[in-house]
């Protein structure tokens, strides 16, 4: 694959300006685009977190472009942390942002870690083509208490992950109606640390299958 063509801008927020990177293919479909979340602001969480940036580029490798970018607070993002509740505002911002910019675009919306908690929420009000959340805070932040979206949903969890219980996870995701895919990854904790590749893999299956956009990937 083609280097994507990267670029760093700033996008309108309901708290200020934003940090923004958006990678898009050389030869980008303009049918659907990913929106990605990061990690917890609190905690060195940033758009430059390297699974944020495996879902970034798995959407790439199916050409189609994908904006990652700083909550508020974090890098060059004005204003402070939200406990969750900014951070949604922020992430519907930049996705009606990129609706903006890809009219009638497929919106696939991702999040890890807090960046799951999240999308999931922003996921209510956003209505995207597909959501995927990777290791879910269960039991941090009231993951439970929102409302599962209708779209084709993955849950993706490393089975060792020693910040988020992945017995947990599952169980809270096989009680949902409708129940997302469930993906518990052996052997790989709450980093993914060398196991970036089988994330990606994972991800590009589940979208290709279940996302209608990837059918001209």
């Amino acid at each position: 694959m083609k280097r994507p063509i990267v670029e760093s801008l700033f996008i309108d927020g309901p708290e200020g300006r934003l940090q923004a990177c958006l990678e898009m293919p050389q030869d980008a479909f303009s049918d659907a685009v990913t929106v990605v979340c990061h990690p917890h602001p609190l905690y060195h969480g940033t758009m430059d977190n390297k699974v944020v940036h495996t879902i970034s580029r798995t959407a790439n490798r199916l050409r189609r472009p994908a904006v990652r970018f700083n909550f508020r607070g974090v890098g060059g993002s004005e204003s402070a942390y939200g406990e969750g509740i900014g951070e949604t505002e922020d992430a519907i911002a930049v996705v009606e942002w990129a609706r903006g910019r890809w009219p009638g675009a497929e919106v696939w919306l991702a999040g890890f870690s807090f960046g799951a908690y999240v999308a999931l929420r922003a996921s209510a009000s956003l209505a995207p083509a597909c959501l995927i959340t990777v290791a879910p805070p269960i039991h941090r932040f009231p993951v439970a208490e929102q409302r599962a979206p209708t779209c084709p949903w993955l849950v993706l969890q490393g089975a060792d992950d020693e910040l988020v219980d992945s017995d947990a996870v599952e169980a809270w995701a096989c009680r949902l109606q409708p129940r997302p895919e469930v993906e518990i990854m052996p052997d790989t904790d709450h980093f993914f640390h060398g196991r970036l590749r089988l994330l990606a893999e994972t991800l590009s299956s589940f979208l290709r299958s279940r996302a209608p956009a990837c059918e001209g990937a």
